[in-house]
């Protein structure tokens, strides 16, 4: 039987739309390769950010200071922060002793808030107006 002009143009059509569909499913496919990917990055990158922190962390710091005074002030400072467990500071020494819970705060937390009540520590210096908030007898010699 002969292939008529519009049964030839029915094929054709046919062949397209298959091919068509052949090229969907293609790329539907790599999209939901590519999602997976992307997938997997997200969770191997979450999974690297989560460090074990520390419940018990202990540190030790220099804070400056001169007497019984100010040992209070800086303790109460270092207690007021979220996750300290911990804070003795020895006016002999100038040191603080901390314990703390690293999954609530850090160390540099800590520092901040003794700096905020006048008291400088080694890596964190109070502002000259809250250290001039301090009694004359606690104001410290400042490098």
């Amino acid at each position: 039987m002969p292939i008529s002009k519009d049964n030839g143009k029915n094929q054709y059509q046919f062949l397209i739309l298959n091919k068509m569909k052949t090229n969907i499913q293609k790329n539907s496919n790599m999209m939901k390769n590519v999602f997976l990917v992307l997938l997997m990055t997200v969770f191997a990158v979450s999974a690297q950010g989560q460090e074990n922190k520390n419940k018990n962390a202990k540190y030790t710091t220099e804070v400056n200071g001169n007497c019984e005074q100010c040992q209070k002030r800086i303790q109460k400072a270092a207690y007021s922060v979220p996750g300290v467990k911990s804070a003795s500071w020895d006016i002999a020494t100038h040191q603080l002793s901390l314990i703390i819970n690293e999954e609530k705060c850090s160390l540099m937390d800590v520092k901040k808030a003794i700096a905020k009540v006048g008291h400088d520590t080694d890596s964190v210096k109070s502002t000259k107006e809250d250290y001039e908030k301090l009694h004359t007898c606690c104001q410290y010699d400042r490098l």
